[in-house]
């Protein structure tokens, strides 16, 4: 029978690229899986992180064969972001992408019954034939997933088709109450003495249906009366075991779990899952944690999911790149519709080899992942348009969803397209449905410029299911204030974001899909905003999963059912002023307020409720009651409020802007822009910018007045802006440039000669 060893304990690793070793060193530091080198310095702020190769190795004895005779596999969960695995000094297997499951057979490398050596080399160094190329997260290195030894009799179930489990489970429910289970089993070295038995069992370990096939022809359709559906609010879970026979003889055996599901999607009506009209609405999620990076625990994954599931969620986009099955299990589990995708994001790499990566991380992640039934949307590409447009990209896109659909014609093909893709374009009507990444409020625009652009590319496109793949603002739990205002960073303004931003998707079920960007702060040493350096900040959640910010709490309001009240502003704990705004979100529909005991207000309403209130000198006590649900903070009366509250850089940028146009002089910003022949202007691109300091520096300080963003050529995130020109960023924008700027940064360019 299989049998899987976990390899995680005691290996030996160094953080360099030390060569392959003739023996297990002594010398090298011991560490446990899953294990990254980036657990630190991928989000300690100091702008860099460690990107080579480096070198694990460990010793380990090939199990023994009941039947004798039979294979050994090497099973590594991912490995960031290239593989060498080398098994007593000879190369097994290569790998190229770092976040899928990928094996090989190492019978013949292994000496039995005696110490092996298992050398696995990993490298999150930029090479242009993997993806992701260019992105706004950090790519951590290492086994961070951990490694398995996998024993099976020489005839089995196959492990070596990109990944997957060896078996394909495709459930159907069908008009009588009942379900047909259409079930895949690939055989390894199988003959007419060997048989697939198939066993469905519900949650409770009952056996429910059952078929017998021989091993040469193992396709059948089951099919289970009654069946019980997988809903979001009761994720009923059927077990689908394979058992591999010769004769009276198991020889091997897989599990799957599988859940009765329909789906569909409709322009307007939005998502419909088994047969109800269900708008999902949900977040999105990295898969790293404050120190750790991104070597979690299965613990860890369920952790998360299930502090997701409190927010009241129906879906998560896993962004953006393969997660871990452990958190696709979690998904399974508590009922998440779940959007998966590849790594093909920002920036196309125009070599070849580039586009068969991203076909081989597209098979891995479906073949990997079929049986999942909280898995109903493949996404092949996340703001693809940062780099440029050409007739290839979008014929490498076309391949990519041709593909998609003919590994699992069962389930819908999606896209995030950057904000600045055309309404109008090659781009729309590729994938089965589509959805945008906007952030009109915090990079350009208002906030209430998101409701009239769904409707108005809604009654342009009546034919395209249309979502809101992304949407946020970084919310810092430091900064507070009693007028938030776009990119002051405080917590007040992402909630003020955020309650906007719920109330316009609940006013709009044919949006088939929102997802928050993002669940939790997340590693992204590029990254210096805010006042805060290596984290990308617009988490409902911190990175530590410590605090839950008050945006995390009118989404709670609006989609738990379970009765809640949050009192928001706990941490904007000293206040000043003859009175103060206090907000209360709840789900109830009335909310009554209290300060120090006494009864200060009732008020109805939908979600939100705001009470105006005078604090006595020093500590109150605050207390909201929502039925039955309450909820206390303590806020302190003070003179003046910290200076901490408020980060510096927002009363510096409004005078620079000022200092800025001083500069310009008196010319006629209202005039027509030139762009006089030899001269730099802002059609040209960043990276054409770049080849003269002066219009650099120009260019710099205005996109840091302008939108808060350091740009400095080969740092931070320069490989995804590099490509754009300088109108693109403008209206990306939008409002956010005060009126003029754009026509006297031109100003400023055209005297610069080429």
């Amino acid at each position: 029978m299989r049998n899987i060893i976990s390899l995680n304990e005691n290996w030996r690793f160094v953080r360099k690229d030390a060569g392959l070793p003739a023996s297990l060193p002594g010398d090298w530091q011991q560490i446990n899986l899953p294990h990254t080198w980036n657990a630190v310095d991928g989000h300690d702020g100091k702008g860099a992180y460690y990107r080579g190769k480096c070198w694990y190795a460990k010793s380990f004895v090939t199990p023994e064969q009941p039947f004798g005779k039979g294979r050994v596999y090497v099973e590594i969960l991912a490995a960031g972001q290239q593989a060498w695995v080398y098994v007593n000094g000879r190369e097994v297997t290569y790998h190229e992408g770092g976040y899928s499951i990928f094996r090989a057979d190492i019978t013949d490398f292994c000496r039995e019954k005696e110490d092996n050596l298992l050398v696995i080399a990993c490298s999150n160094e930029e090479k242009s034939s993997v993806y992701p190329q260019s992105a706004d997260f950090t790519f951590y290195g290492g086994l961070y997933r951990g490694v398995n030894l996998i024993s099976v009799p020489e005839t089995h179930f196959d492990l070596e088709y990109y990944g997957g489990p060896g078996i394909m489970v495709t459930p159907v429910p069908e008009n009588d109450g009942g379900a047909s289970f259409s079930l895949s089993a690939f055989v390894k070295n199988g003959d007419e003495n060997f048989t697939v038995l198939y066993s469905i069992y519900d949650p409770e370990g009952r056996e429910v249906a059952g078929a017998c096939r021989p091993a040469e022809a193992p396709g059948v359709t089951i099919y289970v009366p009654d069946a019980k559906k997988w809903e979001m609010d009761d994720p009923y879970l059927y077990t689908v075991r394979v058992l591999l026979q010769r004769r009276n003889e198991a020889y091997d055996e897989v599990l799957v779990r599988a859940g009765v599901r329909s789906f569909a999607c409709d322009p307007d009506k939005g998502f419909i899952f088994n047969g109800v009209q269900t708008p999902l609405r949900g977040v999105s999620r990295h898969q790293d944690q404050l120190y750790k990076g991104n070597a979690l625990t299965r613990e860890d994954h369920f952790a998360d999911a299930r502090i997701i599931k409190e927010l009241g969620a129906n879906t998560i986009r896993l962004a953006h790149y393969q997660h871990s099955q452990d958190f696709y299990d979690a998904c399974d589990e508590l009922g998440f519709v779940v959007w998966a995708e590849i790594p093909f994001i920002s920036v196309m790499n125009n070599d070849p080899k580039a586009h068969n990566n991203c076909i081989s991380q597209l098979k891995e992640l479906i073949i990997q992942n079929y049986n999942h039934p909280s898995i109903c949307f493949w996404g092949i590409s996340n703001e693809i348009l940062i780099g440029g447009i050409s007739e290839q990209l979008v014929e490498n896109h076309k391949e990519l969803n041709a593909l998609a659909k003919e590994l699992d014609p069962t389930r819908l093909t999606t896209i995030a397209h950057v904000s600045m893709t055309p309404v109008d374009g090659p781009m729309h009507g590729i994938t089965d449905v589509e959805s945008y990444n906007h952030y009109f409020g915090w990079y350009g625009g208002r906030m209430e410029d998101n409701g009239p652009w769904l409707d108005n590319f809604h009654k342009a496109h009546p034919e395209i299911c249309l979502g809101l793949s992304e949407y946020g603002c970084e919310g810092i739990i430091t900064y507070h204030g009693p007028n938030p205002a776009c990119k002051d960073y405080s917590e007040e303004y992402q909630a003020l974001y955020h309650e906007h931003m719920a109330k316009t998707l609940a006013e709009r079920p044919w949006i088939w899909s929102s997802h928050v960007w993002n669940m939790f702060d997340f590693g992204c040493a590029a990254r210096n905003e805010g006042g805060v350096a290596g984290c990308n900040n617009k988490g409902l959640v911190t990175i530590d999963r410590k605090t839950k910010k008050d945006s995390y709490y009118i989404y709670k309001a609006y989609w738990n059912k379970e009765p809640m009240v949050h009192l928001c502003g706990r941490r904007y704990a000293q206040r000043s002023g003859k009175t103060t705004q206090i907000k209360v979100y709840s789900n109830q529909p009335c909310v009554t307020l209290y300060l120090n005991g006494e009864k200060k207000g009732e008020m109805g309403g939908e979600k939100m409720f705001v009470f105006e209130v005078s604090l006595k000198n020093g500590f109150n006590t605050i207390m909201a009651q929502a039925g039955s649900v309450k909820d206390t903070m303590t806020l302190e009366k003070v003179e003046k409020e910290p200076a901490i509250y408020v980060l510096p850089e927002v009363n510096a940028r409004a005078e620079g802007v000022a200092n800025w146009f001083k500069s310009v002089g008196d010319l006629d910003l209202k005039a027509p822009m030139e762009f006089p022949e030899g001269m730099y202007s802002v059609k040209d691109s960043m990276e054409e910018i770049s080849k003269n300091p002066k219009a650099l520096q120009i260019v710099t300080e205005a996109v840091k007045l302008a939108m808060n963003m350091e740009v400095k050529p080969g740092e931070g995130m320069w490989n995804m802006m590099k490509s754009m020109n300088l109108e693109t960023m403008a209206s990306m924008a939008g409002s956010m440039m005060p009126e003029g700027f754009v026509e006297s940064m031109n100003a400023k360019l055209i005297k610069i000669k080429k």
